[in-house]
């Protein structure tokens, strides 16, 4: 699907996605954060920050604005993406991340966040992250707390991440991608585990998807297509939809071997990543 058809999908109001905040405008939206989107990742023109007329055609016609009952509105998704306060008007925006101690749920937690905000970080012109949007604070909790495995081998003590962070990182990026945001009160969550990671995204798989389709690489489609779209601009999201199979599955067996699980339930769909069984770390 194009930019094109994307903006049609917009006028036709078919998607939640696309529905108009109707009391959330241009105002809504980071500026800055949309200049580095427009100037630095698609490397194009954009207005300066205080022409607020050019801006307001401008996300009219990439669908982040739509004219809705004579006013200018932001649409979910330009909450979602850049908004400067998302979770005012779409409170189920957002991550909960918990690291837990042992291998269940429990009062006692290692490390707790939630985190709040546009999805997108502010990249510099060389591709580094200077403000951190949802997606990379959540794939810093995860960092920070997935501790490392040692071993020897020959001579040499070997080290690396309990999870490969490639992996982990296509969890947390497909759950915001593929969630129902029309579920209100419901985070994405991220829950770590001495044996494992679990991301939840709420609400069944999109449209035709399924988990063998996934499994397989052929993931084309998106409940939240014009998210996706932009999310791709930045590299969150493979072009080819392989995110899955090359990403998930790919990195988990070079890591550990391991085959992570896929389920879908009727509420909620869960990517869970096994950490190696003959070298699970203690917190």
């Amino acid at each position: 699907m194009n930019r094109t058809d994307l903006i049609e999908i917009i006028r036709n109001g078919e998607n939640y996605e696309i529905k108009p905040v109707l009391d959330m405008g241009l105002d809504s939206l980071d500026i800055d954060r949309l200049n580095n989107y427009f100037r630095v990742l698609l490397k194009r023109d954009a207005p300066s920050v205080n022409d607020r007329e050019s801006w307001r055609r401008l996300l009219l016609n990439t669908g982040l604005l739509v004219e809705a009952g004579g006013i200018t509105a932001a649409t979910v998704a330009g909450l979602l993406l850049f908004g400067e306060n998302p979770n005012y008007r779409v409170p189920q925006a957002g991550i909960t991340a918990t690291a837990f101690p042992r291998n269940e749920k429990e009062y006692d937690t290692v490390d707790e966040e939630v985190i709040r905000g546009p999805l997108v970080s502010i990249m510099s012109e060389r591709g580094r992250v200077e403000e951190k949007g949802v997606i990379d604070q959540a794939v810093d909790f995860a960092n920070r707390n997935l501790h490392t495995i040692a071993w020897l081998e020959g001579g040499r003590r070997i080290r690396k991440k309990a999870l490969p962070l490639e992996a982990v990182r296509e969890s947390i990026v497909n759950a915001v991608v593929h969630r129902d945001y029309t579920l209100v009160g419901t985070d994405v969550e991220v829950s770590m585990y001495r044996d494992r990671l679990e991301v939840i995204s709420p609400g069944r798989l999109p449209n035709s998807v399924t988990v063998e389709k996934m499994r397989e690489g052929v993931l084309r489609v998106s409940r939240n297509e014009l998210v996706k779209d932009v999310l791709r601009d930045y590299g969150y999201v493979e072009h080819l939809g392989m995110g899955v199979r090359n990403r998930i599955i790919g990195s988990m067996r070079d890591h550990n071997g391991t085959e992570p699980d896929l389920i879908e339930e009727d509420h909620r769909f869960t990517v869970r990543l096994w950490k190696d069984p003959e070298n699970t770390p203690s917190y």
